[in-house]
């Protein structure tokens, strides 16, 4: 029997734990350290509306998604029929992974600090593009951000949404976590709003 092997924490959540958890109480004027706003989940959705008429494109994007994210993607279905749109009602039209735990920490880590940078023109992303919950949602025009894709397989550029949900109660408190983990904001608009 083979000794128990010991998983390394993602250094992203050992500095959360260590430092920036303890800061943010402190920002936030939270009394309780359980209070502190922290990741819950990403999810990365992948929309294939020409997959009701090409089904390759699909399967491209659970390769690609699969390939990012290191898990399986779920084939999201159509819920209803939408005749102009030449849809029915469970026609495969896209794919999602939903990452938590390390997972997540190290995809959060990759994301930051590799694949935004590597988007052309990149300026920051608009600060203003919460839920009202402390969740973040932004869209990314193409899958070759990634540094996981090889430019030379690829069927199509295709884009995907990523939303970063926080276990803060506010806008505030969403922003003020991501801030804190990297996240790289527009300038601009941080000194005005």
């Amino acid at each position: 029997m083979s000794a128990p092997t010991t998983r390394e924490r993602p250094r992203l959540k050992d500095r959360y734990l260590d430092e920036i958890r303890g800061a943010l109480q402190q920002e936030l004027g939270v009394g309780n350290v359980m209070q502190v706003p922290r990741l819950e989940k990403i999810v990365l959705n992948c929309g294939v509306g020409r997959a009701t008429q090409q089904a390759s494109l699909l399967d491209g994007a659970v390769a690609d998604l699969t390939r990012i994210t290191g898990q399986k993607p779920l084939v999201t279905r159509a819920k209803k029929s939408i005749a102009g749109f030449k849809l029915r009602e469970g026609n495969a039209i896209g794919a999602k992974v939903t990452l938590r735990g390390d997972r997540m920490w190290e995809f959060y880590d990759r994301l930051v600090s590799v694949a935004i940078p590597r988007i052309r023109d990149f300026r920051g992303l608009n600060p203003k593009s919460f839920d009202g919950r402390g969740n973040y949602t932004f869209g990314v025009t193409e899958q070759l951000i990634f540094p996981e894709i090889d430019y030379d397989k690829i069927d199509t550029v295709r884009g995907m949404d990523i939303t970063i949900v926080t276990s803060g109660a506010t806008d505030d408190q969403g922003r003020a976590l991501l801030r804190a983990l990297g996240f790289p904001f527009r300038r601009d608009e941080q000194s005005q709003g």
